[in-house]
């Protein structure tokens, strides 16, 4: 039987979490892009952020920092509900086993990141996402309602008034499925830039769909990058030195191996992701220089050590001693703030489609996504989006649709290079801060690729659905910043002119 009550798309903390619960009178899919452990969530190493018995920080407190690293650009209501109801689940998977660090007297160990005022970050060393999902993995491998599928590639999505019909590929054999709701939590959309802290499935297929379907899909041009990705140029998969390493006291420098932040913000180092990216960006057109490092060598060797073990490993790998040497960083894309629209209910535009974790746009972030809040929001909303769904299936009459996807006749495979050349345009025209010259005729080359990818008879493999995906991102991201830049001048020409006729 290929029908399910609920299809679930991602198997990182969002969808995870969301099958956990969802109730067990529901018969569930999960399908994995990739095998089980990849995911995005999987890489987060710093930890998650939640007030939880904790007689010193607040919800308001987590509040206003969460507002000031977002511009205040942030959804009111939702982040309220993200830190009001943290503690539910911060409580919920210490249960379900996730071992925290914890002091020598036996309370969790809270840790500082960039833009927290407050010690509020659970962590399990540096590998706080694997821990969870691995926690989160084990027992929703244990639920009899559940079924799991790994390696499997989602080449396309139907709605139809019956629900959804899913088109997935999987050792050559393409299958349809079908579900009354469906659950999107894809990840995130590294892959359509040249260098990422992304795995590699993060080509943004969730939110391509979602949008192909008709859903809104909001701000998806805000998207951050990483300051302190490990500066290594031989994998588009960036390693990611985690925040948390600037929370323990380390220091940024520049070519001349001196200290610059407090040249650009009086937080210095622990100033939010995107003001200290921006001011490596400044930095480097001041020096010339692109070549700036983090350095923690006047911190206790041990401390550091058992802190921070895989990323110390990991740089002993690169050739590089933590303890002693200072680590070549660089900007990196690294997340996404916008997404497919939904509600605090994680329901998108698209009847009993909800979206959860990073391809969904809850809000919360605002322009600039506060360190650690991601798998927190990741949980938040995908309990609250199983809940309706619970209410909403009880009583349901099961009738499914019969649709069958099928390979268009004569098709080719796509050509060669396109996804190279997506990356190339998106790096060139918007990284970090967004390139005017290059925005509109990057614009106009996504828009031509994407319409060939759609109006072409190619095979619907992994090449292809792979790339439609990025060339859908790209062209969404640039079509913003587009209007944006667009917007931007026409108010800088309004204040000349009306600059030039009150000088008359």
């Amino acid at each position: 039987m290929n029908n399910y009550d609920v299809i679930i798309v991602g198997s990182g903390a969002a969808g995870l979490y969301s099958a956990i619960n969802l109730s067990e009178n529901l018969r569930i899919l999960l399908l994995s892009k990739s095998e089980l452990s990849l995911c995005n969530s999987s890489l987060a190493q710093g930890g998650i952020a939640g007030v939880y018995n904790s007689p010193t920080d607040s919800p308001e407190y987590h509040k206003h920092d969460t507002f000031v690293a977002g511009g205040f650009e942030n959804n009111p209501k939702t982040t309220t509900i993200l830190v009001n109801e943290a503690h539910i689940d911060i409580e919920r998977i210490i249960n379900l086993g996730v071992d925290f660090d914890k002091t020598p007297d036996g309370d969790y160990h809270r840790t500082l990141e960039g833009g927290h005022g407050k010690h509020r970050i659970f962590h399990h060393k540096d590998s706080t996402g694997n821990e969870i999902t691995t926690k989160l993995r084990e027992y929703v491998l244990s639920l009899e309602n559940v079924d799991v599928i790994d390696n499997a590639l989602v080449c396309g999505v139907k709605k139809s008034h019956h629900g959804f019909s899913f088109n997935v590929l999987r050792d050559g054999v393409y299958t349809t499925y079908h579900s009354h709701f469906s659950i999107f939590a894809t990840g995130g959309i590294g892959r359509v830039y040249e260098y990422t802290t992304n795995s590699a499935i993060a080509t943004g297929d969730g939110i391509s769909f979602a949008y192909n379907m008709g859903a809104k899909i909001s701000n998806l041009s805000s998207i951050q990058f990483h300051p302190t990705a490990f500066n290594d140029k031989s994998s588009r998969e960036c390693f990611l030195i985690t925040e948390a390493v600037r929370g323990e006291g380390a220091y940024l420098k520049n070519c001349h191996k001196q200290r610059f932040m407090q040249n650009y913000d009086d937080r210095l180092e622990l100033a939010p992701r995107d003001v200290v990216s921006h001011s490596i960006i400044f930095e480097e057109q001041k020096t010339g220089s692109d070549k700036f490092y983090i350095d923690i060598t006047h911190k206790d060797p041990e401390f550091v050590k058992n802190r921070f073990p895989m990323i110390y490993s990991k740089l002993l790998e690169a050739g590089y001693d933590m303890t002693t040497d200072l680590i070549p960083i660089y900007p990196c894309q690294h997340y996404l703030m916008g997404g497919i629209a939904v509600n605090e209910y994680s329901e998108t535009t698209i009847d009993n489609l909800f979206a959860c974790g990073e391809c969904s746009h809850t809000g919360v972030h605002g322009n600039n996504r506060l360190a650690s809040n991601s798998l927190m929001e990741a949980l938040v909303f995908s309990r609250r989006a199983a809940n309706v769904i619970n209410e909403r299936a009880k009583g349901m009459k099961r009738s499914y649709s019969e649709y069958e996807f099928k390979q268009p006749e004569g098709a080719e495979h796509i050509p060669t290079g396109i996804r190279t050349r997506i990356r190339s345009i998106m790096q060139s025209a918007y990284f970090v801060m967004p390139n005017i010259e290059k925005l509109f005729s990057g614009l106009d080359e996504i828009f031509r690729i994407k319409e060939m990818l759609e109006n072409g008879n190619f095979i619907i493999d992994k090449d292809y659905t792979e790339a439609r995906s990025l060339a859908t991102v790209a062209y969404i991201i640039l079509s913003e910043a587009n209007k944006t830049a667009t917007e931007s001048l026409e108010l800088k020409t309004q204040d000349w002119v009306e600059h030039e006729l009150n000088n008359y």
